[in-house]
């Protein structure tokens, strides 16, 4: 088949999941086209079934606002006729699936019929797309694909909650490749982050309100109380200056490094020994994920999908949002004792198993089979 697919180039989850789905239909010899405002973080260009398509916005003084939307349905509409795309896959409802949409109308003037497959990834559903002035455009868009999916069930039912939709939302959840994680601990050069008798402590994201930062900050602190600890603040975002701030009131700033956005996650997990993700709302949790197969028990909040990939009293603990001191009851209990920690990493490395990318990509091959079947 030959797919385009749709999706932000960032570091957010919703671009790690498109990119990584791309690059392995590649591997499985399908002609994979991506299609946005500059190359995605993952995505090496080296395997020939691979393909870049960059839009670009002209700047006109007469818009306030350049028009992405506008330039991403022109650039479907010329990608699609000259590569005889079959599947245009859109990750987000908004802009991707309104201007899938308008690209699926201008080609069947001409003749030309391409179903779209549109995955809810979060944001464009519970923060975003939930927003007045952008409902009537996400209920118009997921209603008028052809097929959609959400990454976990708890998404699922935001969704239809929150939007009137006609169309059915299967669930097909986020995936890792567990093949990849193959670095073993003696090439994690874990001495240059600590000790040997100090535990690392990690935490990944784009630094947001959601994530409670502040939280994280607070965890460790009890954490490090207890026991010879450091902590690993990694990505960029408006919460980072004031945790810097807090580490430091707090007198726990030599124990604390901030890398900014970093494209080495799997070395730095490498050497964790727990994850941290008090999130206030995930659609899913792919942090956790990410940590669970590098073998760094999670924890986490309860809330929206994390309870569907880190699995209570197995790969970590969960509580609810803003319990600080419950979380870091169980982090203690998990870090105490070596045997007790080793237990939990493979545990969590288990659990992530389950969501191996040759379990998932499959589910996607057979949806788009079915909206070509449909069409």
């Amino acid at each position: 088949m030959k797919i385009a697919i749709v999706c932000y180039p960032t570091f957010g989850g919703s671009g790690v999941v498109a990119t990584e789905l791309g690059i392995a239909l590649a591997k499985l010899n399908h002609e994979v086209h991506f299609i946005t405002y500059k190359q995605p973080v993952r995505l090496d260009l080296l395997n020939p079934n691979i393909h870049f398509h960059e839009v670009n916005v002209p700047t006109y003084p007469l818009f306030h606002y350049q028009p992405y939307e506008l330039a991403l349905s022109s650039k479907l509409v010329d990608t699609i006729k000259k590569y005889q795309i079959d599947v245009l896959h859109v990750h987000y409802a908004i802009p991707h699936a309104y201007a899938g949409y308008m690209a699926k109308k201008m080609l069947e003037e001409e003749g030309i019929y391409v179903p779209m497959v549109t995955t809810l990834h979060g944001t464009d559903i519970t923060l975003v797309g939930n927003h007045p002035y952008y409902k009537p455009a996400v209920t118009f868009s997921i209603n008028n694909s052809d097929i959609v999916t959400s990454v976990s069930q708890s998404l699922k039912d935001d969704t239809l909650r929150l939007f009137d939709i006609k169309k059915d939302i299967q669930v097909v959840p986020n995936f890792i490749d567990v093949g990849h994680q193959k670095t073993s601990f003696t090439d994690c050069q874990r001495e240059l982050m600590a000790s040997p008798e100090e535990r690392i402590v990690t935490h990944i994201s784009n630094f947001r309100a959601v994530k409670r930062i502040s939280d994280i900050v607070d965890i460790f602190y009890n954490i490090q109380k207890v026991m010879p600890a450091k902590l690993l603040m990694v990505g960029e975002g408006p919460e980072r200056e004031p945790a810097e701030r807090k580490c430091k009131e707090l007198g726990i700033k030599d124990k604390v490094v901030f890398f900014g956005n970093s494209n080495e996650i799997d070395k730095i997990l490498c050497f964790s020994d727990l994850f941290l993700l008090p999130s206030e709302r995930e659609s899913f949790g792919l942090a956790a994920l990410e940590a669970m197969v590098n073998k760094v028990p999670v924890i986490s909040s309860n809330a929206g999908g994390i309870p569907e990939v880190n699995n209570h009293g197995v790969s970590g603990y969960l509580s609810d949002v803003g319990n600080v001191k419950e979380m870091s009851e169980n982090a203690i209990k998990i870090l105490e004792e070596d045997i007790t920690l080793e237990i939990f990493k493979q545990q969590a490395y288990a659990e992530a198993e389950k969501f191996d990318v040759n379990q998932i990509v499959p589910k996607y091959i057979a949806l788009y089979e079915n909206a070509l079947a449909i069409s």
